[in-house]
């Protein structure tokens, strides 16, 4: 039962991939992610505003902290993968959010002083052939004549990103209630998104566009990560990490039968030696240098 809370928040994730596929042909990425945020915020104000005004005190010393992390949670993470979306399929950007947490496990190296393991170094090679192979569309030599589209390299941005947040959420650990920082982190995100939002060409709302902001804003935003905390708070984080390598099978699955992707060999390969990378590099933890005697 507890496997439920990450398995349902997985599904939502990846659900949610294949709408910003659709969002690509519907509505600006900078008016999606402006609105998904400004509605997030709108629904968490009536329950979180204020308890958090409150507790403004608490909540001033770390601003900045906060600040950053709505640039990197709220604002590049989900803003590239719309982008993105124009010019990379949804199973290309499922298979790059499984990335997260591999390159979770390497930040964490750097910033939070991690000790390598062999998985990390073995999972990290794996990873990176099984991303080659899949960027290239199974001709690797390809990248040396035609490089890296700008839709890849968006969406390796922003697992980046979100990987970043989640290392900096653990090294600061900021000591506020969830609720309360995740809303002045949306906060932060609103206010940042809004320039590129004023500059959008077309930022209408229609009957076209109007459920996949809802669904952007409600499911994908707020009932997805309540799932997650409480997935984690019952089977523990690394238990529940292992569920974020199910977000590609379920995109595509999703994507295949809803948007009529086709799944190609190269996807099955890559996306697979990828795959088996994040999961060497989350349960092979022996260490990779011996400490000296």
């Amino acid at each position: 039962m507890n496997a439920l809370f990450p398995l349902l928040a997985v599904m939502i994730w990846s659900l949610n991939a294949v709408v910003s596929k659709v969002a690509a042909g519907a509505i600006d990425p900078a008016a999606i992610s402006f609105y998904r945020w400004l509605l997030a915020l709108l629904v968490l104000t009536p329950f979180v505003l204020p308890g958090l005004w409150r507790n403004r005190a608490a909540v001033r010393p770390h601003l900045w902290k906060l600040l950053v992390l709505g640039l990197l949670g709220m604002v590049l993470y989900q803003s590239l993968a719309y982008y993105a979306a124009h010019s990379v399929s949804a199973l290309f950007m499922g298979i790059l959010n499984a990335l997260i947490p591999l390159l979770t496990v390497l930040f964490s190296i750097a910033v939070l002083g991690v000790a390598p393991t062999r998985g990390m170094a073995l999972g990290g090679l794996l990873s990176f052939g099984g991303l080659v192979w899949l960027v290239s569309g199974g001709e690797p030599a390809q990248l040396l004549h035609h490089g890296i589209g700008s839709g890849e390299l968006m969406m390796l941005a922003a697992s980046a990103s979100y990987a970043c947040y989640g290392v900096l959420t653990k090294r600061w650990a900021i000591p506020l209630p969830n609720w309360q920082s995740l809303y002045v982190q949306i906060l932060f995100g609103v206010l940042l998104l809004t320039p590129n939002f004023l500059h959008a060409p077309d930022v209408a709302l229609t009957a076209r566009n109007i459920p996949l902001v809802l669904f952007a804003g409600i499911p994908a935003s707020l009932i997805a990560p309540f799932l997650w905390i409480q997935g984690v708070m019952r089977l523990g984080a690394n238990t529940a990490s292992i569920f974020m390598n199910l977000v590609p099978l379920f995109t595509a699955v999703i994507a295949v039968l809803f948007l009529h992707e086709q799944l190609h060999s190269y996807h099955l390969i890559g996306g697979g030696v990828t795959l088996l990378g994040v999961f060497l590099a989350q349960r092979l933890r022996t260490p990779l240098l011996r400490p000296a005697r």
